[in-house]
């Protein structure tokens, strides 16, 4: 199985490629980047081959590209993969726009490949368990969903990421996604109803796109849930945020930390501390995924469709907030 990386923008892409070298059989043949100096760079750490073009990479018959470009970038790459006839594993959000996501569904479609979205999420052990609890009815009906998904600004670490044309957005385009795509995976309805608050008040003067967000969804089945998706996480915090959520039953609660699974370290060397995490490995296991639904020849668990129903959700929340009203869905 041979797999290549088009583009390092998403910082994600750092840690997919030790995972795909974590897989048996699976070989990473190299990286392409439009911005030469960071694919020259990326080449050189993890010291793998860098090809001149998109188009190189694709030429060596991949069995599967990741795409980590920038947000807007997505659709052209994805384009050009499915013309090659190669399966992809696609960064989140899967585009800034309805328009480009329906043109990447239908992209792999005509070419009879593979479009999965990257919502590692779904392969988090505490997500999992939280999954089959509610579909074994331990919550009986589920009534209300309160979740975060929270971060540092991302500014210093991907400095894209707060450009609206590259990213899409701030706040709302970044954070809403992975906790949608959760809850629909749940509850087993659609999104109906989204109803967003956002602001600037963080890092006000300092980012042009919104750092604050409050969303609220409401479902087919008449649950209702809120996302709070702000980059409220300070600089010193000792991660880059989390993912939690808390799910209101007939019969009871259940309280999700997705990333509780960690040691605090404390050390000289450092300006702050660090979480040392200790809990399953979502990435490997989404990789893996993409890996295993190529070679069997099958959807993989998390599609593209999941991916275009989120930017669904993330369009009507910017609706939602420049009109100040619920945006109802079709």
């Amino acid at each position: 199985m041979k797999l290549g990386i088009l583009s390092f923008a998403h910082l994600h892409a750092e840690s997919y490629v030790g995972s795909i070298r974590g897989l048996p059989g699976v070989e990473l043949i190299g990286i392409a980047d439009a911005d030469l100096a960071r694919g020259q760079k990326y080449a050189a750490q993890f010291n793998t081959r860098l090809f001149p073009s998109v188009e190189a990479l694709l030429g060596e018959k991949p069995d599967g590209v990741i795409v980590c470009a920038e947000n807007a970038n997505h659709r052209a790459l994805v384009e050009l993969a499915a013309s090659a006839g190669v399966n992809v594993l696609c960064e989140k959000p899967l585009a800034t726009s309805l328009e480009d996501a329906s043109a990447m569904l239908d992209a792999a479609e005509r070419a009879g490949v593979k479009l999965m979205t990257a919502f590692p999420m779904r392969f988090n052990a505490p997500v999992i368990e939280t999954k089959r609890l509610i579909d074994n009815g331990a919550l009986g009906q589920v009534y209300a969903a309160n979740t975060t998904n929270q971060g540092e600004c991302p500014k210093h670490h991907r400095a894209w990421f707060v450009d609206r044309k590259l990213a899409g957005g701030g706040a709302l385009a970044d954070h809403i996604v992975h906790v949608t795509d959760l809850l629909r995976w749940y509850l087993s309805s659609e999104v109906v109803e989204v109803y967003a608050q956002s602001n600037a008040i963080l890092y006000s003067g300092e980012v042009e796109v919104e750092t604050g967000g409050l969303v609220m969804l409401t479902f087919a089945n008449g649950v209702f849930a809120t996302i709070d998706c702000s980059w409220s996480k300070p600089p010193y915090y000792p991660t880059w945020g989390g993912l939690t959520m808390d799910f209101i039953g007939q019969n009871g609660l259940i309280t999700v930390n997705a990333f509780k699974q960690v040691l605090t370290v404390y050390s000289h060397d450092r300006q702050r501390p660090a979480y040392a995490y200790w809990g399953s490995d979502s990435n490997q296991a989404m990789i893996a995924e993409f890996v295993t639904a190529i070679r069997e020849d099958r959807a993989p668990h998390v599609t593209g469709y999941d991916g275009f129903k989120a930017v669904e959700v993330v369009m009507a929340a910017y609706d939602s907030v420049e009109s100040g009203q619920p945006v109802r869905l079709a």
